[in-house]
């Protein structure tokens, strides 16, 4: 049930496994076009979970970070069902680590993510997530596009 820690310089485009369990897959991909030094860890691997699924996040960003905008966009079984902006990082008064890194530099974060009180449908997500250096995201810095099989509807 635990999902799987890994380092290495990832191809763009090759599906990389997080976890898998009877009831949920999850994998990423890159969807820019550069290789990436990046770990991602989430436990339990389960939609079932009646708590938070834990994360862990290891980084090294390809540039400076002084200013950081995130985009979700979240697809189940095809449909556009949310899109979410977050300025994460504007160069005053920020709160994220990842704020004021720089190139090189290695970002280690562990966090929750919520979201895993929400019953989950049966059915295929995908979602996207994208980081831009800059208010009209057209500098992305990285995008990800995690995979979700839910197995079987919460009961």
């Amino acid at each position: 049930m635990f999902g799987l820690f890994f380092l290495i310089l990832f191809t763009p485009g090759v599906s990389e496994f997080i976890c898998t369990s009877s009831d949920l897959d999850m994998s990423y991909t890159f969807c820019d076009c550069t290789a990436h030094a990046f770990t991602f860890n989430l436990t339990p691997c389960s939609t079932m979970n009646k708590y938070a699924w834990k994360a862990a996040l290891t980084w090294i960003p390809r540039s400076d970070i002084h200013f950081l905008k995130v985009v979700f966009q979240v697809w189940y079984d095809g449909a556009k069902s949310l899109t979410w902006k977050e300025l994460l990082c504007s160069g005053a008064d920020d709160k994220y680590s990842v704020c004021g890194m720089l190139k090189g530099e290695t970002l280690v974060s562990s966090f929750d993510i919520k979201g895993s009180r929400i019953n989950f449908p049966k059915g295929n997500y995908s979602i996207v997530v994208q980081g831009f250096t800059d208010y009209s995201e057209n500098n992305m810095l990285m995008c990800l596009n995690f995979t979700m099989i839910v197995k079987q509807d919460a009961y």
